[in-house]
């Protein structure tokens, strides 16, 4: 049983709308509004916006099987990408470009190719909950979805949305496994739907910020600042974090904000225009002191300082790194939280 446009649209969290090709669906994570902000600033950003980073395909059935067709092209500056299949939470397939070539130590520069690509998968007897977590690093055009005649296909909806802002290492790069990334596992863990505005070599960017969602979010994640660093002077770059957090607190003045400082980059003793590296994370802590609902979370030992944990061996967490990144700061909001005596309850 072939699944309808509309019946993909409603089991596909993280979309903020659908373009509806002729061959079936491509779904956005950022407004149209949003889209053109890019388009008009950075050709190469607004690029990276039509990517599936936070996307998932989550609905309950009793399907025994799964086919999957779809169509992907580039998106970012990356041409690896994976379609991870997961049942009752544990990662059972994958539909990739990769898995039959031998990966490099640095894999982050690999061509490979894009195109149609299409898998049957097993998923095994009874009522199960499906979920494929898209790729952060291409942009996805879903041609199939089909599962066996005569099953049902119900969507499976998180009680809460967890809106997510950042560069490169929060939109995935380098995760192999899209549901690898931190964000990923951090909305699961929080019970939410994972809303994600990452876009690889982004700094703080208050127009996006100025553009908000038409939805209300219980939770906002911020994390600039290492590409600050390497681009900005420290002047333009204070100007621009703060008028960013000031558009997010009065945008989401009911949501629970957290601004992460960058975590450690191999290269962060070398000089630069801004100056030196921890001054990213200080000035990030002074700026949202004056906003009573944003908590500063200070990421720099996230990750352990050692390259074997980053796929390009000094930036981008590979999908280990990403496992340290994810519980160190899941352990920090929990210790936030707990501290305030706040309500955010995690699921067990």
């Amino acid at each position: 049983m072939k699944l309808s446009n509309e019946q993909i649209q409603s089991i596909c969290l993280g979309m903020v709308r659908a373009v509806t090709t002729e061959h079936g669906i491509c779904p956005r994570r950022f407004t149209e509004r949003q889209e053109e902000v890019y388009k008009r600033t950075d050709v190469g950003f607004h690029k990276n916006t039509l990517t599936a980073a936070g996307m998932k395909l989550c609905f309950e059935t009793d399907s025994t099987s799964l086919f999957l067709k779809v169509n992907v092209s580039r998106g970012s500056s990356r041409t690896y990408f994976s379609f991870d299949v997961m049942v009752n939470g544990e990662l059972v397939d994958y539909l990739d470009n990769f898995s039959d070539v031998e990966l490099p130590v640095d894999y982050t520069k690999m061509e490979l190719p894009h195109g149609e690509f299409s898998k049957y998968f097993a998923l095994g007897e009874g009522i199960k909950q499906v979920c494929i977590y898209l790729p952060w690093s291409v942009a996805v055009e879903i041609n199939e979805v089909s599962v066996d005649d005569n099953a049902f296909v119900r969507p499976v909806k998180p009680a809460k949305k967890m809106l997510v802002f950042g560069d490169s290492i929060t939109q995935g790069y380098d995760a192999l496994r899209p549901s690898n990334r931190y964000v990923a596992r951090l909305a699961e863990k929080f019970d939410s739907e994972e809303i994600n505005k990452g876009i690889g070599g982004e700094v703080f960017f208050p127009e996006l910020a100025e553009s908000p969602d038409n939805f209300e979010t219980e939770y906002v994640l911020v994390a600039y600042g290492t590409n600050e660093w390497i681009k900005s002077t420290e002047e333009d770059f204070k100007e621009r974090c703060y008028a960013f957090y000031r558009a997010l607190s009065q945008n989401y003045p009911n949501a629970k904000i957290f601004a992460i400082t960058p975590i450690w980059r191999k290269d962060s003793q070398q000089k630069s225009p801004f100056g030196d590296f921890c001054k990213v994370k200080t000035d990030i802590q002074e700026i949202v002191k004056v906003f009573e609902n944003i908590i500063c979370i200070d990421g720099y030992e996230f990750v352990p300082q050692d390259e074997i944990y980053f796929a390009d061996l000094r930036l981008h967490p590979n999908d280990s790194g990403f496992d340290f990144y994810f519980r160190s700061l899941s352990q920090k909001i929990k210790d936030e939280f707990e501290c305030k005596k706040a309500d955010l309850k995690p699921v067990e």
